[in-house]
């Protein structure tokens, strides 16, 4: 497994380079997803352990749920955070047995705890706090699969430990059956079934099933069961939903009680196997120390040098949440949940060992533009990995996902771009997947409408391929949502149709690639000449009256037609060609002048959809490439400019102000593009292209060393490094790589993978004479 291979490496010498001082994970902790705030874990670990200040009987599906930084009272410390995945809470208490949590507004009535936020130390890896009602010291780390627990209680007769199984617990959704059981002993077993709102719609025959083993340092001297408030003692096992268990002990003051949980997908068999693996010979001291090195070693592949220190926490925190957000899914004997209820199982190495991971994830919509380029960059195996654990759930289901929960379809938002994600590893050189079953199911998921639904996504697919647009209709799904997303889809389907035509040109599929790029210039149908917007289309090809570009949802997903105009990416020439170059650029400017007054996105409203009505908002997937065209319509120091102003004003360093105000980071999607804007590199095309390339904007440190893998690529290490470095400095004067001039405002990734050092040089003002020589490529012809 690479994270223990990592470890091992980081032991062998000691770190040079301490990343984990710059990670703040209360950044942006204020209105933020169920998976966001879960400091005690591994990168892409299973167990992440988080504490809850609002999740219980939680409204399930997206919202905003499970810690925010503005509440005052924790319910309880929870070992399932995925998307729509989440189950199985414990919470330490002294004195009075309660088993409901009461509410935020009234502590009182449950066993909340009341803690200062002085008291909470969260750092990658560990968490801790004081549980002011209860004089209990809570500490928290973890493995990958294994939640350590260690809990310092006050002298107390009736000190408590209550495992809340049966009830919602963020995106869970309904729980349909819970069971626990204490061994006698010093074990706690069971499980949690879940029917999560996603599923309902994506794939209504599914459940997601949760196993825990919980091992104790020390057996109990009462024990019960209980349904809501309702508590039996004496009874050792409890079945149903609304139920857990309550263990009760004798403590003397600053008795320290630990747990240790070991997690599966699978089954109880394996959670304890995993327990017993993760947790041979290593106490809760060492496990954190090892969670540090781990994260140490993942964050410091990419290291900087210089700028300012609240940059370097913007930074660090942002590659943190890009390494956290998916977690794995198989047990350490390689099984995982498979499709119907199926345990699938990941082929063992010579070593018995699997080589590869399973994930659980949202979808990847928008994740070329942030995810998808950071984890080619400096983690090519981890993309690898995602790529080949979806082409196994193909292998299973006939389909790609695009949003896995355990075994089951989670599809979030239908378009379904996995295809183009794995066609990016494979233009990027990433081929240790299985490239030829790969292309099979990227070819079917942009060119097969029979069959599609709401799990594998691209329901209207059969508009696109028989009409070459998405036409504006209702489509009302069974929880009474209403979808009317022809145009975005058609857009978005244009783009991906693209990406899978570069690798199925590479692999010398030539009628494939002729009637993928057919495909790639649908966009067109919906290019309307008189207002020079995309525009939606009725069904019998006539525009949509009364078109207001600035109206919402109106045909277009999570915003509107001037926002997604822009979304061409893969031939943005052509896109300028039929805009034309003034109006492409007066408009550009225009977005960019009028964001600026709402901090990019939304202003000040804590909102997940704040900004959707505007012109451009950066807190959602499909504006994230529009600042980087000005490098492909003769204006790169704009490019610099506004991505600068973006990286200082949209990112804070802030529980409310991290990521906008409130918006919506979405599993390290955020965190990452401020990484690659950090550096200065980004890619438009989100690396479809048959030749990735590189467009510059404005680096803001002194130096960047980023670690390549030599698996993979022929170079070791790429340093960037910038001369006159300031932030009154962010136009680019002059670039050179290798000691060569760079005179473009881009350049091919192939190159940059070789090694080597790239040199900016940095003014106080545009010099509009450099990078403008030759745009980026755009299209298949260049």
């Amino acid at each position: 497994m690479f994270l223990a291979v990592l470890v091992g490496c980081q032991k062998e010498r000691a770190p040079s380079f301490d990343a984990l001082r710059y990670v703040d994970p209360q950044i942006g902790s204020v209105h933020g997803r169920w998976f966001f705030y879960t400091p005690a874990a591994l990168p892409f670990g299973m167990a992440k352990l988080a504490p809850h200040t609002n999740a219980y009987e939680g409204v399930g599906s997206w919202a905003p749920q499970g810690y925010d930084d503005r509440h005052t009272s924790i319910e309880g410390f929870g070992y399932f955070h995925e998307f729509q995945v989440g189950g199985v809470v414990v919470m330490p208490t002294a004195g009075e047995l309660k088993t409901v949590p009461g509410s935020l507004e009234n502590p009182d009535a449950g066993y909340r705890s009341r803690f200062d936020k002085e008291t909470e130390q969260a750092e990658p890896g560990y968490y801790s706090v004081w549980l002011k009602d209860y004089q209990i010291r809570a500490e928290m780390t973890a493995t990958e699969r294994v939640g350590f627990h260690r809990f310092t209680f006050p002298a107390s007769d009736q000190a408590h430990l209550v495992f809340d199984i049966g009830h919602k617990q963020g995106e869970s959704s309904t729980v349909t059956d819970a069971w626990a059981c204490w061994d006698g002993g010093r074990e706690v077993e069971g499980y949690v079934e879940t029917f999560p709102e996603y599923l309902k719609f994506c794939d209504p025959e599914s459940r997601v099933k949760m196993y825990f083993v919980a091992r104790l340092s020390k057996a109990p001297e009462g024990y019960g069961a209980f349904v809501d408030s309702l508590a039996t003692a004496g009874e050792r096992e409890t079945k149903g939903v609304g139920n857990g268990l309550y263990l009760t002990f004798s403590t003397a003051d600053q008795e320290v009680l630990e747990l240790q949980a070991g997690l599966s997908y699978t089954s109880i068999e394996n959670a304890r196997l995993n327990l017993e693996t993760e947790t041979r010979g290593l106490a809760f001291d060492r496990a954190r120390s090892e969670a540090s090195q781990a994260w140490n070693a993942m964050l410091g592949r990419i290291q900087v040098q210089g700028g300012e220190e609240e940059n370097r926490i913007k930074f660090y925190t942002g590659l943190y949440h890009a390494l956290l957000g998916r977690g794995i899914s198989e047990d350490v004997n390689g099984q995982y949940p498979g499709y119907g209820g199926a345990i699938g199982q990941i082929p063992l190495d010579a070593e018995g060992k699997p080589p590869y991971h399973h994930f659980n994830t949202d979808g990847i919509w928008g994740g070329f533009w942030n995810l998808g380029q950071l984890w080619a960059l400096a983690y090519p195996e981890y993309l690898s990995q995602y790529v080949q654990s979806n082409i196994d759930f193909y292998k299973e289901t006939g389909w790609l996902h695009d949003g896995r929960a355990t075994g089951a379809f989670a599809n979030g938002v239908q378009t379904n771009f996995q295809g183009l994600l794995l066609a990016s590893a494979y233009n990027c050189g990433i081929r240790d997947f299985d490239v030829e079953t790969g292309y099979e199911a990227a070819r079917k998921n942009e060119l097969e409408s029979r069959g599609r639904n709401l799990g594998n996504g691209k329901y209207d697919l059969h508009w696109f391929l028989e009409k070459g647009y998405v036409p504006f209709r209702d489509t009302t799904i069974s929880n009474g949502w209403v979808f009317n997303f022809g145009a975005s889809h058609t857009l978005e389907y244009s783009f991906s149709s693209f990406a899978v035509a570069q690798m199925a040109k590479a692999l010398g599929h030539g009628s494939d690639y002729r009637k993928l790029m057919e495909q790639a210039g649908y966009w067109k149908n919906l290019f309307d000449p008189e207002t020079r917007f995309i525009r939606p289309k009725y069904p019998d090809g006539a525009f949509i009256e009364d078109f207001d570009p600035l109206k919402a949802w109106h045909g277009f997903q999570e915003g509107n037609a001037f926002q997604y105009t822009w979304y061409v990416p893969h031939d943005v020439a052509r896109l300028m060609e039929a805009m034309g170059k003034d109006t492409f650029n007066q408009r550009l400017e225009k977005m960019f002048t009028d964001a600026q007054k709402s901090v990019f996105g939304g202003g000040e409203e804590i909102h997940s959809f704040s900004g959707i009505e505007k012109l451009y908002n950066h807190g959602n997937q499909p504006c994230l490439h529009n600042s980087w065209l000005f490098n492909y319509s003769g204006k790169p120091w704009l490019t610099q400019k506004t991505t600068r102003a973006i990286c200082n004003e949209f990112y804070g360093t802030e529980p409310l102000h991290g990521y906008g105000y409130g918006q919506d980071e979405d599993q390290g999607q955020l965190g990452a593009w401020y990484v690659m804007a950090a550096m200065g590199l980004f890619d438009v095309q989100g690396h479809a292209a048959a030749a990735p390339t590189f467009q510059f904007g404005s680096p803001l440190f002194d130096t960047i060393v980023i670690q390549l893998n030599t698996e993979y690529y022929p170079g070791k290490t790429l340093m960037i490094e910038t001369v006159n470095n300031a932030p009154e400095n962010p136009y680019i004067q002059a670039a050179s790589f290798n000691g060569g001039p760079v005179e473009r405002c881009w350049i091919e990734r192939s190159k940059l993978m070789k090694g080597g050092t790239l040199v900016f040089e940095m003014g106080p003002g545009p010099n509009e004479d450099w990078g403008t020589s030759a745009p980026p490529p755009s299209g298949a012809e260049d």
